[in-house]
């Protein structure tokens, strides 16, 4: 059985030894700092899932919080150790930074976690796990969430305002009601997700991948899609008036009677994977180009599917 005092005692020990506050640990673990108050004071004691994270943060291995744990508090000796044993002697810089970096990469795994409208607002939490979530209302505005999975969580109405998004994978989702004003959006990936009411603004997607997703009700206002792939999504009835589409794939994609007016598309495709039906043109006749600028290129590719292209401009 786990002695709580001792592992206060080891909790406090180590977070000093590389030189944090218990504030400073309480936002690192995403909880209050009397929580940490507590279990250096020996009247609670964390959980083995929140004892894992903490052996990461701390620089420590687990046997660290046994009771049985011999600690070496002689770093000459340790030096001296390392000199022996690698012909190397790493300073107490070098040590401390060594430490610094190594919880800067901490996996962050919040997988099934019950965390609604909860304050993740300019944090690092690369490669983090949300899977399973509960995520309603949560802030992420101005995270680094680079490398981050998003999988099969309620993450209605979160705030992505500012956050980094680069290779992240939101895959089976609801994420109704969503903000990403100014996000950093590249080689993410959407897939079989709700979009209702979700706001993209003032957002450059490059290589970002929307597949099997509903964006019937997902608002676009002042966007660059770069290399963007809409596969096999559901975009009719879309506004997509005043946007920037360079390279970009409507492939396999329903877009009966969406709209692009005043729109800039170069080098843009709307092929369909089979056969062109008879269907297939009475779709492209219903998709609107009022005021649009479009290169020859993709001006020719919908000219030749029957698109109405009279006021159309040739860049």
């Amino acid at each position: 059985m786990l002695n709580t005092k001792m592992i206060g005692n080891k909790i406090a020990e180590a977070r000093k030894k590389i030189n944090i506050s218990q504030a400073q640990l309480a936002q690192r673990l995403f909880i209050s700092q009397q929580a940490v108050g507590k279990w250096e004071r020996g009247e609670s004691m964390p959980d083995i899932i929140t004892i894992n994270r903490l052996a990461e943060i701390l620089g420590v291995d687990l046997n660290y919080f046994s009771e049985n744990f011999q600690s070496t508090d002689d770093d000459k000796a340790l030096k001296k150790t390392i000199g022996h044993n690698g012909g190397i002697e790493q300073s107490e810089q070098e040590v401390a930074n060594s430490s610094y970096a190594q919880e800067r990469q901490v996996l962050t795994n919040f997988s099934g976690s019950n965390l609604p409208e909860s304050d993740f607002a300019g944090v690092t939490a690369r490669k983090g796990k949300f899977e399973g979530s509960a995520l309603r209302g949560s802030d992420f505005s101005g995270a680094d969430l680079t490398g981050s999975s998003f999988k099969a969580s309620d993450v209605r109405e979160a705030n992505f305002d500012g956050a980094n998004l680069t290779d992240c994978n939101f895959y089976a989702l609801d994420l109704s009601g969503a903000s990403f004003h100014q996000s950093i959006l590249e080689r993410t990936n959407f897939s079989a997700s709700g979009l209702d009411g979700v706001k993209f603004s003032d957002v450059k997607l490059t290589s970002v991948k929307l597949t099997v997703t509903d964006l019937r009700k997902t608002v676009f206002e002042n966007c660059i899609f770069d290399g963007v792939d809409f596969d096999k999504s559901d975009m009719r009835g879309l506004c997509l008036d005043g946007q920037t589409f360079i390279g970009v794939k409507f492939d396999n994609s329903s877009l009966k009677e969406a709209t692009f007016y005043g729109a800039t598309l170069k080098n843009v495709s709307f092929r369909a994977t089979y056969a062109l039906t008879n269907k297939f043109y009475r779709t492209i006749k219903t998709i609107r180009f009022d005021g649009a600028m479009m290169d020859k290129l993709s001006y020719n590719a919908l000219k030749g599917m029957g698109a109405d292209l009279s006021k159309v401009t040739i860049v």
